[in-house]
Parts: structure tokens; sequence; C-alpha cells
């Protein structure tokens, strides 16, 4: 069994779980389930420029702790403060060290920008848990669903009034779940499999996205020639975690990659 197997075993164990301590009928009945969302997709297609999502991650299966010295709140604050277009903020707690208490501090701090939950969705069970704890954007994984799957969950999620974002990782799973009922696709330059990063995942798949669909590129991105060879290839977002959080400032990685961003003569400046 692959580490992404085991997540996702664990993450069925999890739902079930849930489904006995919280009804969705309570979580119906959260103070942030009625909120308005904010669209990332509607952000990112209006970007004249590339566009951050910062992400917040205590640590991951490959990498052990990357940052636990850090708050949620601050360091969220200061993504936004530095020009993040949206954040990312990790749920997942066996396996991330994430928790609803990251999201909701995250949340709290940063009320006019949109925040993905970034977690192994299995079951419609936790779009409401998104829903509740003031999400915007959800993660769907090809490699861990089926195409019906895909389908089914995109518009549970959109009947909730929450955004999908779906991420994939081969030709294959772009080719099998694409659906017109997913706002952004996100191609993930890490295979979950191997935990091996190539941001030459996201070249390969460029051309075979539709141009309809908003395009981000996840994982292994580490400097502005990286992201600006990508947004030449018609991705608009990029989707940074590990980079910011293994620094002592995540906030103060962020503003400096926008500065290089700014400094490339041939994009349009950023406006942070």
């Amino acid at each position: 069994m692959n580490i992404l197997e085991k997540i996702v075993a664990r993450k069925k164990e999890e739902v079930s779980e849930s489904k006995k301590r919280v009804s969705i009928a309570q979580l119906e009945n959260s103070r942030l389930f009625t909120r308005p969302t904010i669209s990332l997709a509607t952000a990112l297609s209006d970007a004249a420029a590339p566009r951050i999502i910062s992400e917040f991650k205590r640590k991951s299966p490959s990498k052990g702790i990357i940052n636990d010295q850090v708050t949620p709140a601050q360091v969220t604050r200061d993504y936004v403060a530095a020009g993040a277009v949206a954040l990312s903020v990790l749920t997942d707690t066996d396996f991330f060290g994430g928790s609803f208490a990251d999201f909701g501090s995250a949340r709290e701090a940063n009320t006019g920008t949109p925040m993905l939950r970034k977690d192994f969705m299995v079951d419609e069970y936790q779009l409401y848990e998104a829903k509740s704890i003031g999400a915007d954007v959800i993660l769907l994984i090809a490699a861990c669903l089926s195409p019906a799957e895909v389908k089914s969950l995109s518009r549970k999620a959109h009947e909730l009034g929450l955004e999908v974002l779906l991420e994939v990782h081969n030709a294959e799973e772009l080719s099998e779940c694409l659906t017109d009922e997913v706002d952004i696709v996100g191609v993930n330059n890490r295979n979950l499999k191997t935990f091996v990063t190539s941001i030459e995942t996201s070249v390969a798949l460029s051309e075979q996205i539709p141009a309809s669909f908003v395009k981000i590129s996840e994982s292994g991105l580490q400097g502005a020639d990286e992201i600006v060879h990508l947004y030449k290839h018609g991705y608009k977002g990029f989707l940074i975690g590990e980079t910011f959080m293994k620094t002592a400032d995540p906030g103060a990685a962020l503003a400096n990659l926008q500065l290089e961003l700014t400094q490339h003569s041939n994009l349009n400046p950023l406006v942070l």
C-alpha cells in the first residue's frame, strides 16, 4: 500500500467517525455555513500576471515537520499582506498536522480572501464540513476518485456554493476526470505515489487542458523563473506551501517572490 492509499484509507475511517459525532444538520447550523463564498476562479481568470495561492502546512509525509513554530493566523495574514490571491490550509491531521482549528484561525484572520480546504475528499459529508468552516473552494484529487465520484462531488459542492479545484497528475487522470462540473484544474507536479516533483508535468499537460478552465500549477515551485515559465504556458495561479513554510517568516518569503516576479519586464507588474 503506497502513501496515498494509506491516506485515503485513513480518511474514510475519519469520515465514518465524524458522521457519528456531528450530523449534517449540525454542520448546516454552524455560524459560517450561510457565509457567501468568494470566487477563486474569478480572481484568477481576471489576473494579468501570475498569482500566488499561499499554503499553511505544518508537515508532510515526505518531509516530516516543515514548520511548527508559527501560527496559521499570523502566517496567512502575512501572506495576504504580501499579495496572495488566495489561501490554502491543510485540515488533514494524521499525515499533514492540519486541523479545522488551523483553518478557522486563518478564516477569522482573512475574512475577504478565498480559502481552499486542502484535504483528501472522499465523501459528500466532507463538503458540508468545508462549508461549515468557511471554505470557498474544495479539492478533488483525481488519483483518489473515480470519474463518477469527481462529477457527483463537484455537483454537490456547487449546490453548496463551493468552487471545485480538480487536481491531476498525468494525462490519463485529466482525460478521465475532467468535467464541466469543475471550476479550476490544478496540475500537481508531485507524484503522490513517489513524491518526486517536476514542473515538466505542468508543461506537458498545459495544452491538454481546454482554455475554458482556469489552470493552476501545484508543488515543487521554487522561484520566479519557474513560475514565469509556467505562466507562459497558460497557468494563472501557483499553489506554494513548502517553499514558504520552511522559512522562519513565510510571509516575507512570499513578499520576496512577488518582488522577483515584478522584475520580469515582460509581465505586467503585480498589484500588491
